[in-house]
């Protein structure tokens, strides 16, 4: 016979296991959020033209958010005896025809310029959304209709389009803003049609709709967020274009007023000085270039990131 007393911590039961079976040893906590942190860390650092293009941005952003903390020169006051310097120590992207700091008005452009962006991309999102969600859900003849309605948007060009409503609605940043929205609805209509017609026959929404819930509450609760992913996808992959679009029309004087500075005015207000001052059309489109690039760099990889995503 087994001598328990001399071994009385394998003989009496505790609290933790009271069977007096040992107990098993404690689990190690879960390294899932390590290992996400650790891919991303890995996804960022294997792609450095994303990580400069993500930097290009941030940088962007801060200009047009908090200008004053790149540049503490006045974007509208001019120096007479400085005018059309070249870059420079005193000033890095030289001075214009009335002496004043380009690069100040460079960085003060962004605020125009991606505000504009921001509310062009913002109305053709929520207008967009909201008729392919009505067609795609509703069906039927409301669905040709709208749908007949986009097909007409797709028939004109954008920037046509965009120059005949920007001549109704009248000139000025907000008015640019709206015109360039308006000729990205069609887009943002269809691929949200096609995710709602997709998500309106999963299992769920169906049980939703035999349980009594309304049409507008199973719209808002389970088929526009799950249906919401591929826009804001397209969302950002729009952003350069209409980066590019405002800057157009920009360029042909339906934007901002002078001698508010706006990065298509101000390659368009430099082309009289090509001679005697390249820097005046060439940096501000560089900056213009670089950041629709960047912007179109950090699009491809959301969006391919989305399609890889089951």
């Amino acid at each position: 016979m087994t001598d328990l007393t001399a071994h009385p911590a394998a003989a009496r039961p505790t609290a933790a296991d009271p069977a007096g079976v040992p107990s098993a040893e404690p689990a190690a906590p879960p390294s899932a959020p390590r290992s996400r942190a650790r891919e991303a860390l890995a996804f960022w650092l294997g792609r450095p033209g994303l990580l400069l293009s993500a930097a290009l941005l941030a940088v962007v952003l801060l200009a047009a958010l908090f200008p004053s903390l790149l540049t503490s020169r006045d974007p509208l006051a001019g120096v007479p005896g400085e005018r059309l310097l070249p870059p420079g120590g005193d000033h890095p992207f030289g001075t214009d025809q009335l002496g004043r700091d380009l690069y100040a008005r460079v960085v003060h452009g962004s605020a125009l310029t991606l505000r504009a962006t921001g509310l062009a991309v913002a109305v053709g999102l929520v207008a967009g959304s909201l008729v392919g969600l009505l067609a795609g859900y509703l069906g039927g003849r409301a669905d040709a209709a709208l749908m007949r309605l986009t097909d007409v948007l797709l028939a004109v060009p954008g920037l046509l389009l965009s120059l005949a409503l920007v001549t109704a609605l009248g000139f000025g940043t907000v008015e640019v803003a709206v015109a360039v929205g308006v000729t990205s609805v069609a887009m943002f209509a269809r691929i949200m049609r096609t995710e709602v017609r997709r998500v309106a026959r999963a299992p769920y929404v169906e049980a939703a709709r035999a349980g009594g819930v309304r049409w507008y509450a199973v719209l808002l609760r389970h088929v526009l967020p799950n249906a919401a992913a591929p826009v804001l996808v397209y969302a950002a992959v729009d952003f350069g274009a209409v980066v590019l679009q405002v800057s157009s029309l920009s360029f042909l004087g339906y934007g901002a007023r002078p001698p508010r500075p706006e990065w298509g005015a101000l390659v368009a207000s430099g082309r009289d000085y090509l001679a005697a001052g390249w820097w005046l059309t060439t940096l501000p489109g560089l900056t213009l270039a670089a950041t629709v690039l960047a912007a179109n760099r950090i699009a491809r990889a959301l969006d391919g990131e989305a399609r890889e995503t089951p």
